[in-house]
């Protein structure tokens, strides 16, 4: 019985094109060599009258940021009955919202840091809060638009406020929080292991450290204690149920060992398409679960529906 046809949607207009093609890519080439029918398409403006021509079986979406994974293509996926790999249109454009992923994680019984939304002009001139604080775009990937304000750092970040800023009007000031970078991938209903993240030459996980082949250092499974791991598995599993995730997702933690081998861990956010590079995360982590990139993506293709 021949396999599926599958059209895997890539590139985009958003600031992660770039990302998205490099993912698009890699899919679509594991799938092919799966077995499946493969149609690559560039998404652009007319991407709903393509695959209304098209009448693929599968749309496997990998696209990122804006329009391909804030809810704007899930809805037009559905509209055309296509079944899709990922999240559907409410988890995608809730998790996309860094302050209302918070609110229903907050409410879920998951710890997260405290922060405020605010206008970009309104943090030129005095600090939000008290620095150490982290600085970000409300909808925004791939840490684009992340700042740092360090301890001790006597005016707040200029670039917010500035002409080039490009992440949009609002954004979210959060408490810093010290300590190591943890993520843990879900496939289904089963949270997979738990990978640390080390930044080589950066101060943060940040843009380069995620896909520019050794920007960072991934610890896979991560060196942490037992109850610390199997913590984080559980509460990457509920954020990824109290959002209403399907498929696949990721689950960005900070754990501050500083003081006690059981110390704080704080959830960050959840990323509803996690990129699927060569130096991506969560392949890496399904890898030592036992399943292969190519085992990983045709379960996302198999599990793909409409009414997600």
């Amino acid at each position: 019985m021949s396999k599926k046809h599958v059209a895997v949607l890539l590139g985009g207009f958003s600031s992660e094109r770039p990302v998205s093609l490099s993912s698009g890519k890699a899919c679509a080439d594991a799938l092919e060599a799966e077995g499946y029918r493969v149609t690559r398409v560039d998404v652009d403006r007319d991407v709903s009258s393509v695959l209304a021509e098209m009448k693929p079986d599968v749309a496997f979406n990998a696209l990122h940021g804006p329009y391909g994974e804030d809810g704007t293509i899930q809805g037009i996926l559905e509209y055309l009955g296509i079944p899709y790999t990922h999240s559907g249109v409410l988890a995608s454009a809730l998790a996309m919202n860094k302050e209302l992923a918070k609110k229903v994680a907050k409410a879920a019984g998951i710890p997260v840091a405290e922060s405020r939304v605010m206008n970009r002009f309104d943090i030129q001139n005095v600090h939000p809060m008290k620095p150490p604080y982290v600085v970000k775009p409300v909808n925004e990937g791939s840490s684009f638009g992340v700042v740092i304000v360090k301890e001790g750092q006597t005016a707040p970040p200029q670039i917010v406020s500035s002409p080039d800023w490009q992440y949009g009007e609002r954004v979210m000031v959060e408490r810093y929080i010290y300590g190591r970078e943890l993520t843990c991938a879900v496939m289904g209903d089963v949270a997979l292991g738990v990978c640390e993240i080390v930044p080589t030459g950066h101060a943060f996980y940040d843009y380069d450290s995620k896909y520019v082949p050794g920007g960072s250092k991934h610890v896979v499974p991560a060196k942490i204690s037992l109850n610390i791991y199997q913590k984080i598995q559980t509460l990457a599993l509920k954020a990824h149920q109290a959002i209403g995730c399907r498929g696949v997702s990721r689950s960005d933690f900070r754990y501050d060992d500083r003081h006690s081998e059981n110390g704080e861990v704080v959830w960050l956010e959840i990323n509803t398409q996690p990129g699927m590079t060569p130096t991506s995360l969560v392949p890496e982590i399904a890898a030592e679960a036992g399943h292969s990139f190519g085992e990983l993506l045709s379960w996302m293709v198999e599990d793909a529906s409409c009414s997600r």
